[in-house]
């Protein structure tokens, strides 16, 4: 199997790890209704078991057992985050939406809505949002940061002068940021078109490669 095909193969294999319903069905056109969609597994929420439709806020900590997966929205971003995942969500508790995430370990997929700035941090990275869909997995000497689509800026923590901006439509430029301070190419992995499709359906919207026309396994 050629590069081509296997990565057309592993953006369109995400379709079967959706296969299990949503607990909450995805909100009509225009509305958006906030909190826990789905938890597969073992979730807490500041130490208390995360149950389906419980809202998610600002100052938060959210952490995910083994073979787990949880989907929620606040404000009108969507989050799916992975098993053994630890983050925090940033922000006044009192605020609309989180201004970012701190995530300490694991995978997050997230949508951000347009026009809006968010902040994710990682042990080794900071990485401005401007509205897009990106992917982050979290260790402690390596970040590994897809842009699925729209604009980020990348600060490697150890050596910010190496920061990047990376504009993309769909997965162009994935990245490693390491402990050390370098931005490395990365491939593809672990996230899927049929994610990104489902958290944007969570706020009422639709990921740009789907609005422009693009099908996948046509590029």
């Amino acid at each position: 199997m050629n590069r081509l095909s296997a990565r057309r193969r592993f953006l369109q294999g995400g379709a079967a790890a959706l296969a299990l319903p949503l607990v909450r069905l995805a909100p009509a056109a225009g509305r958006v209704e906030e909190g826990v969609y789905r938890v597969r597994g073992e979730a807490w929420l500041n130490g208390v078991p995360l149950q389906p439709g419980m809202r998610v806020r600002p100052g938060d900590a959210i952490r995910t057992g083994a073979a787990s997966e949880l989907v929620y929205v606040i404000g009108r971003d969507a989050m799916l985050v992975r098993a053994a995942a630890e983050l925090e969500l940033a922000g006044e508790r009192d605020a609309l939406a989180a201004s970012g995430l701190r995530i300490l370990t694991g995978a997050v997929l997230s949508v951000f809505a347009p026009g809006e700035r968010r902040r994710i941090q990682t042990h080794t990275a900071t990485i401005g949002i401007r509205g897009t869909g990106i992917y982050v997995e979290a260790y402690d000497a390596r970040t590994y940061v897809c842009t699925c689509y729209g604009v980020v800026d990348i600060a490697p923590l150890d050596d910010p002068a190496r920061a990047e901006t990376v504009r993309t439509q769909h997965h162009e430029a994935p990245r490693f940021v390491l402990a050390r301070g370098a931005l490395v190419h990365a491939p593809v992995i672990n996230h899927s078109d049929a994610e990104l499709t489902l958290l944007e359906s969570l706020v009422g919207r639709k990921p740009p490669f789907v609005t422009s026309g693009y099908r996948p396994g046509a590029y």
